[in-house]
């Protein structure tokens, strides 16, 4: 049965060999569980608005990044979704890809609504594409285009035909969040679950965990509770809170993407 793994994967900004080693690791980890989607945060190259992306930046496909995930997608033998910091000439985007088994590149999705204290960091995408795989056809978008207003951006490919919407993120709190009292994921179920309703479809929402410890969120901690909402709108799987909550998060699927409520099954291995 079809399994896809979301990579609550630790990404220390600024290092970029380091994050790229791991994320190999971790991709491994989840296809010797059996995934062949493996998922992994935003930005996971330097993390979110990390400023070594003005000199870290990759280009597309053949940047040092680019060629890590192709490989390790290639000896995992898994379709790999990963953001990743591109630079495309004298700009640098937000951006995402998603790489088949055989190391090709078949979606990559520029961030569309980012916010606007990263505008002076990166510059904003102008399209939207979905592909056909095995598992039905694939939307991609990253972290706040998911909740762009009327989320026009999910919605759009819904209307484009997606059965499963991807969304790498960084989800990020204040250093002295309490989870207890305001417990973190309502903001993505407001803006999930709809669009999941009205189409039918699948959407997983990845987070890192981690402090960012640079750019205009210094100080600001990422926390995971990576989501997967199911065709009904219903709050299929969250991950793990914390800012060291590392985790891989497999859910299996009697048939994917089209899955009635209540034929899956979640697993989760925590580091």
């Amino acid at each position: 049965m079809p399994k896809l793994a979301l990579i609550q994967m630790h990404v220390v900004g600024g290092a970029k060999r380091e994050n790229l080693r791991h994320a190999r690791d971790l991709i491994l980890q989840a296809a010797s569980a059996g995934a062949q989607i493996v998922v992994l945060p935003e930005a996971m190259t330097l993390g979110w608005t990390h400023p070594l992306a003005r000199t870290e930046a990759d280009s597309l496909p053949d940047g040092a990044s680019i060629v890590a995930l192709r490989e390790a997608a290639m000896e995992a033998g898994v379709h790999v979704c990963s953001g990743f910091i591109e630079r495309a000439g004298e700009k640098i985007f937000n951006s995402a890809v998603l790489i088949a088994p055989g190391g090709s590149i078949l979606l990559h999705h520029r961030k569309l609504n980012e916010l606007e204290l990263a505008h002076d960091l990166y510059a904003l995408g102008d399209r939207l594409q979905v592909v056909e795989t095995p598992f039905g056809r694939i939307g991609l978008m990253i972290c706040a285009d998911g909740f762009a207003r009327g989320q026009v951006i999910a919605r759009a490919l819904g209307y484009m035909g997606a059965e499963i919407i991807l969304s790498p993120s960084a989800w990020a709190v204040p250093s002295d969040h309490d989870n207890v009292k305001e417990p973190y994921g309502q903001l993505w179920m407001d803006n999930y679950s709809p669009v999941a309703r009205d189409f039918g479809l699948w959407i997983v929402g990845v987070s890192n965990v981690g402090w960012l410890n640079a750019g205009p969120w210094s100080g600001r901690k990422c926390i995971g509770c990576s989501l997967v909402v199911g065709p009904s709108g219903e709050k299929v799987m969250q991950g793990p809170y914390g800012v060291d909550a590392e985790a891989v998060l497999t859910i299996e699927f009697a048939t994917l993407p089209r899955l009635a409520q209540g034929d899956g099954w979640a697993h989760l291995w925590q580091r």
